[in-house]
């Protein structure tokens, strides 16, 4: 079965909850990234999307100095370099989660998966492709 870091993004940015939300959008924009975790005194505390940007940020009427810290998504799901893609998607199935970052044994952020890098041989992933699917569902 094919490992996570086998798939993954290495390409991943930390932003600070004390970034404004412009700092975040313009350093999504740069690097065309979706999600940010988001680091605090060498730690993972949070992950800021495009999605909370937009939802809990401009659609409550938040404006671009707002702290990253008020929109972050609290609680971080990751998954381990080397678990397998299916763990990966079943994580991401049941957390209803469409990004995820990765982080190796010792705990360090190593990259980022997304729903997009699964999009390898079926046959391999039938499994992940069956988690996957829920998460498409309306």
């Amino acid at each position: 079965m094919q490992k996570v870091k086998e798939v993954m993004s290495t390409d991943v940015q930390v932003i600070s909850p004390d970034a404004t939300l412009a700092e975040a959008a313009k350093a999504m924009l740069k690097c065309d990234f979706g999600l940010l975790p988001v680091g605090e005194n060498d730690r993972m505390i949070g992950t800021l999307s495009d999605r909370d940007i937009a939802i809990r940020g401009v659609a409550d009427g938040k404006g671009p100095d707002t702290k990253v810290r008020a929109v972050m998504s609290e609680g971080v799901q990751w998954t381990y370099e080397d678990d397998t893609v299916e763990q990966a998607a079943e994580r991401m199935s049941k957390h209803q989660i469409r990004r995820l970052p990765v982080v190796n044994r010792d705990k360090r952020l190593v990259g980022i998966v997304s729903l997009g890098d699964f999009a390898v041989e079926k046959s391999e992933l039938q499994p992940a492709a069956n988690a996957l699917a829920q998460i498409s569902k309306p």
